[in-house]
């Protein structure tokens, strides 16, 4: 996925990014990765009947995460005439989300023994880590 992420960005007639087009493909995968594994991990607590209620929360950062993952890999994505304080803002939010999703499921995966849970935390590290990069290279 990185790499038809990469050559999109490659080819694009503006490709003027506030980072390394690889930094910055890896994190648009690491976005769009964590949309799909939040939502997936969201359904997966619906289906944890005897443990409900203890999932609410669980849920709704899953559900959160998911949407701000996805309109950050979107944002991203868009080169032509990006606003630099949007995207910090954009991926900022981001990494909070991901930081309180991947809090919240590895505590469910250690007490709970919810494998759906570590995968979505592993995820949700991953994606947090890709944003640190980028917001790293945009304030270099």
């Amino acid at each position: 996925m990185t790499q038809r992420i990469q050559a999109m960005l490659a080819t694009h007639p503006q490709p003027h990014s506030p980072v390394d087009s690889g930094v910055l493909a890896e994190c648009i995968a690491a976005c769009m990765e964590c949309a799909q594994v939040c939502t997936s991990c969201a359904d997966a607590c619906l289906g944890e009947q005897n443990h409900l209620m203890h999932l609410v929360k669980c849920i709704r950062l899953n559900l959160d995460c998911a949407d701000i993952c996805a309109a950050t890999g979107s944002v991203l994505s868009r080169l032509t005439q990006s606003n630099p304080e949007v995207l910090k803002a954009q991926i900022a939010a981001c990494l909070t989300a991901c930081k309180a999703c991947g809090d919240e499921c590895e505590m469910h995966a250690r007490e709970m023994n919810m494998q759906h849970c570590a995968v979505c935390a592993e995820s949700c590290r991953r994606c947090e880590q890709a944003c640190e990069q980028v917001l790293r290279g945009m304030n270099a």
